[in-house]
């Protein structure tokens, strides 16, 4: 095990009813708070009105951008800072998933930065102050509302890039699983395969001697795998609800990480794909992260045995460790299937023809892979792979 240091200090406030206390919650830290969300679906649910008359009946005045776009853009959070500097807005309450929380953690380190937000995103400069954020969760997937992760794209090249810095982890966030029962299943699906993609971008490494937290990860897994279709088949089960919804939190907090080298291979290359075509993070994750596994498993046959074995109750074919290998891919690749997402290029239309495109830009700032360092012909490999 790795020597590491953890700390999580965002306060979950989890269950029913507990969007209530938002504004209680934000009351420390001012009275102009920037309200952000994406569409229309939070006002048709109800909860707009709800969090909008808890927040007057608490006396705050409230400024509102609303219209994050899934994988959200630059310029919306250089419209966020402009707008928290002419109002002097004290904090932004995030509500929406992880699109929306990742564009209000950008505008946080933004608002208080004299340079450009995009220079945190590039290696430039490291945010050293921030506005404070919270959160109501509506879609667990990304774990954005207590990870130290924010990802923006820039339309100027399209490139898609991720702040990493316990600055940015909001000061609360409040999940309650009764906010996801109107999700539609393709988006229910997407956050799983993101959730999910969390626990493996950890759980494969090199790392040696490990134990308590690849048990941690397995369970997290087996727990989304046994609740997705139980929330496919009936929208409204609370405890189902409950069970992801927190393992999607668990997942990218941080603490499955701990010890360990982790890879984020698979996101880096996803980010790519998501940046030029715009498709939903949890469908290209779905796709790609089969096809790296079949690109990388024989440089640690012994782990992907294991997580055949722990996660997916393969029988270990002692005599071809190989082929148990290949069967916990193939039965990823069928769960992903299952609950009807795409694993293959194809499905999403993807072309081949911007593959040398997508890797170069993968691999132009910093290096990535934790199980093998990648060059940007493993790239183009791994993305043929997934067409």
């Amino acid at each position: 095990m790795n020597n590491f240091t953890f700390q999580c200090p965002t306060k979950i406030i989890f269950g029913r009813g507990t969007e209530d206390q938002a504004a209680r919650e934000l009351k420390p830290y001012g009275n102009k708070v920037l309200l952000h969300y994406g569409g229309g679906s939070i006002k048709k649910s109800g909860l707009y009105s709800k969090v909008v008359k808890s927040l007057k009946d608490e006396d705050f005045e409230i400024f509102e951008l609303s219209g994050v776009k899934p994988n959200p853009r630059l310029s919306m959070v250089y419209e966020g800072i402009k707008l928290c500097r002419e109002k002097n807005i004290d904090c932004i309450l995030a509500v929406g998933g992880g699109s929306v929380i990742d564009s209000a953690k950008a505008i946080a380190v933004g608002v208080p930065y004299n340079g450009d937000v995009w220079d945190f995103f590039i290696g430039k400069a490291m945010p050293e102050a921030v506005i404070p954020l919270g959160v109501i969760l509506t879609l667990p997937a990304t774990g954005s509302e207590a990870s130290n992760s924010c990802v923006i794209t820039n339309e100027d090249g399209w490139y898609k890039r991720g702040l990493n810095i316990d600055l940015i982890r909001p000061k609360f966030s409040i999940l309650n699983p009764e906010l996801t029962y109107t999700l539609p299943p393709f988006q229910t699906a997407c956050g799983v395969a993101d959730i999910m993609a969390h626990v493996m971008e950890r759980y494969f490494t090199n790392t040696p001697h490990v134990e308590l937290t690849d048990r941690l990860c397995e369970a997290t897994l087996r727990t989304v795998i046994k609740n997705t279709p139980v929330v496919m088949e009936n929208p409204r089960d609370y405890d189902a609800r409950a069970e992801i919804m927190w393992a999607g939190t668990i997942a990218h907090n941080g603490l499955l990480g701990t010890g360990r080298q982790e890879d984020w291979t698979s996101h880096k290359i996803e980010h790519e794909l998501s940046g030029i075509y715009d498709i939903a993070h949890g469908a290209g994750l779905a796709v790609v992260f089969p096809a790296w596994m079949k690109y990388v498993y024989k440089i640690n046959v012994n782990r992907f045995v294991q997580y055949a074995k722990k996660v997916w109750d393969v029988e270990t074919n002692l005599s071809d460790p190989e082929a148990t290998a290949l069967e916990g891919i193939k039965r990823l690749e069928q769960f992903f299937k299952s609950i009807g997402l795409p694993t293959t290029l194809k499905e999403l239309d993807i072309p081949s023809d911007r593959f040398e495109e997508m890797a170069q830009k993968c691999v132009k700032f910093t290096p990535i892979g934790g199980l093998k360092r990648m060059t940007s012909e493993d790239i183009v490999n791994i993305l043929n792979l997934a067409k």
